[in-house]
């Protein structure tokens, strides 16, 4: 098979119009789909919610209630901002933009259509140039996501603060608690993604991922992408993970003295990080624009580009995750925030981080040609033996609690 290379063609030697008038319309692109996706994204949630409970959602605005966003927004952009007196104005203002600008910047670096079938990876051609359907494809790839991602806690740490309220402050100090504690099973998660793929690269990653049979879905053992998951929805606080807006115990959360487009931007953080995070899940683990195939078998859609098919294929692997996390948002409630720290710090990091040395157990197997059952073998007994120990530890630590009492 030819494998092409895979750094964009398009921005290799010198830049003239034509590469320039590429980028420019791929930045064009992802900030216009961004806004539409997440105005999209809150009538989807709204819909879906209302049908699980027998009820009709959004109707009267625009067809099928579809511009029920745009109304909101337009009347949260002409509503009266207010700024509490013991603010920190500059830190106040600031705060909404350190949790918008990271979820336009997460897009860059998703694969967002291409043809990807005979070692293409990705490659289109516009205006005579040659280049993918993503604005940057760095090396390191997934970790700019990550890194970017972790950004955003920043944002929802100094609303907190700034508004010079307690209960603002408290649900910003329980946001940061989730999302580091979160943040390391998600990085142990995607670990196993580059271990298995051999790249960071996002188009790297789709590339390999041919056949059913060659998502990083199978060949990571399921349990990554379940981790995840899991992470991905406390990360991004949804439900049930959305501590930090309690309004039994908080009032609003973080965001309880922000008012009109400066509240607006928080929501609109949320619901733009839900839609690529769906879409880095796909990316990961699902293949990304690559079509479903079985072995040679492809389901391809008649009369269409393999470019333009590319992008289809990943907004329908994005709405099945889409439609996942509204079905979370309507079925399950809130935990408790000792169950949410016991999740990431007792369960989801010790999981994630025994399946990603089980898999490198298995990869150095190959490479030295060991024995690959005896290798699993023992990997197993020697994981096992640890979580034993990590289980006794805490059978002990909670003895010892019951025996000392609460310290307050």
């Amino acid at each position: 098979m030819n494998v092409r290379p895979l750094i964009d063609p398009g921005l290799v030697g010198d830049l003239f119009w034509a590469p320039l008038l590429v980028v420019a319309l791929k930045v064009l692109v992802v900030f216009v789909l961004g806004l539409i996706a997440t105005m999209l994204m809150v009538w989807f949630e709204r819909k879906v919610v209302a049908g699980m409970q027998n009820r009709i959602g959004p109707n009267k605005a625009g067809p099928f209630g579809l511009l029920q966003t745009l109304a909101d927004g337009t009347k949260l952009f002409f509503k009266e901002d207010l700024i509490p007196d013991r603010a920190d104005r500059f830190v106040f203002r600031l705060a909404p933009l350190l949790a918008l600008v990271p979820a336009f910047l997460a897009w860059a670096i998703i694969p967002l259509g291409g043809d990807f079938r005979n070692g293409n990876n990705g490659l289109v051609t516009w205006f005579g140039v040659e280049t993918r359907v993503q604005l940057a494809d760095p090396p390191m790839g997934v970790l700019f996501a990550l890194a970017i991602s972790s950004i955003a806690v920043y944002g929802v740490m100094l609303a907190g603060w700034s508004s010079g309220s307690k209960y603002p402050l408290l649900g910003s100090v329980r946001a940061s608690a989730q999302m580091v504690s979160y943040e390391a099973a998600l990085g142990l998660s995607i670990a196993s993604v580059f271990l298995v793929a051999g790249t960071l690269s996002t188009s790297g990653i789709v590339s390999a991922q041919s056949t059913l049979g060659d998502w990083n879905l199978v060949t990571t053992g399921v349990v990554p992408m379940v981790i995840f998951l899991i992470a991905a929805t406390a990360e991004l606080n949804r439900p049930p993970f959305d501590l930090v807006e309690a309004e039994q115990e908080l009032v609003g959360g973080f965001h309880t003295e922000y008012s009109s487009i400066r509240f607006a931007l928080f929501f609109l953080a949320e619901f733009m990080n839900t839609v690529t995070m769906s879409a880095l899940i796909v990316t990961l683990f699902f293949g990304g624009p690559q079509p479903i195939a079985i072995g040679d078998t492809v389901l391809d859609i008649p009369l269409i580009p393999n470019g333009i098919e590319g992008t289809i294929w990943l907004l329908a692997k994005v709405l099945v995750f889409l439609y996942i996390y509204v079905w979370f948002r309507a079925t399950l409630p809130r935990f408790r925030y000792d169950q949410l720290m016991d999740l990431g710090w007792k369960l989801l990091i010790p999981a994630s981080l025994g399946w990603f040395m089980l898999l490198a157990a298995q990869r150095l197997a190959r490479n030295e040609g060991w024995n690959i059952v005896i290798t699993t073998t023992v990997s197993v007994i020697v994981i096992g033996g640890c979580w034993l120990l990590l289980q006794l530890g805490l059978s002990r630590a909670a003895k010892d609690r019951a025996v000392e009492g609460s310290m307050f």
